[in-house]
């Protein structure tokens, strides 16, 4: 795994954050050392994508990285058949993915597409996930997509979504960030890689408050949601839609 030092040196300009070939790289070091729980989340959510995947639909991963999510989906399915769909918009993330599913035994269940999850026509789905992928979209289009991941849902079908969200009161929010920034600082990163990754996020990734995120999912039809996972800023959903 290579060592994210993107942000070691200061840059004259921080240019805006996106998922390049500098940053598939290194992604998985920065992903571990950013994001807390990561591994958790993406096993758990894993074992619940088993537990929930109906043949004759597809799991969807929108913003699938560079497949963490999806190599642990095949090791919890083992020899169940699985039909998978995964999207990005980042070439080089879908290269990485590629080249493990090409020594995967079962690599051939999952299918790679590259686009904008916003334009993706969606089969229907027994699972699908999105996973610190929201927060990059724009804010105009967010109630739009969890609609129609709501609809490409088949009854009982499930949506897993993790965001990094900020608090209603302003206090408990700046207590979210300082803590957030000593687990980075704990995990390696300087005060200057965390002042120069902030900045490069600034207007990149806008995170809402878990108010907000529940209601949309409300607003769309979810009726059944639960936090199943909460690290201060870092919140992990489930949104089940209702049987017929």
């Amino acid at each position: 795994m290579s060592q994210d030092t993107i942000y070691s040196k200061k840059l004259p300009s921080v240019p805006p954050f996106e998922f390049n070939e500098n940053v598939a790289g290194v992604f998985n070091d920065m992903i571990h050392r950013s994001v807390p729980l990561y591994r958790e989340t993406v096993k758990r959510q894993a074992q619940l994508a088993a537990r929930f995947y109906k043949e004759g639909t597809a799991v969807i991963d929108l913003g699938c990285s560079n497949g963490n999510f999806g190599m642990r989906l095949l090791t919890e399915m083992g020899k169940r058949p699985l039909r998978m769909v995964a999207v990005d918009n980042s070439s080089p993330m879908l290269e990485i993915y590629q080249g493990l599913l090409d020594n995967h035994p079962a690599g051939e269940q999952i299918e790679l597409i590259q686009a904008n999850i916003q334009d993706l026509a969606m089969e229907p789905a027994s699972v699908v996930v999105l996973n610190l992928t929201l927060q990059f979209l724009p804010m105009a289009e967010r109630n739009a997509l969890i609609a129609r991941i709501h609809e490409a849902l088949v009854p009982g079908g499930i949506l897993l979504i993790t965001e990094k969200v900020v608090h209603e009161e302003e206090l408990l929010s700046d207590l979210q960030q300082e803590f957030y920034y000593r687990f980075k600082g704990e995990n390696g990163y300087s005060n200057l890689e965390i002042s120069q990754k902030r900045d490069a996020l600034e207007n990149v990734l806008v995170p809402e408050t878990v108010e907000t995120h529940t209601a949309r999912f409300n607003a769309a039809g979810f009726t059944k949601v639960d936090i199943w996972q909460k690290w201060f800023n870092f919140t992990s959903f489930i949104c089940m839609k209702d049987e017929d």
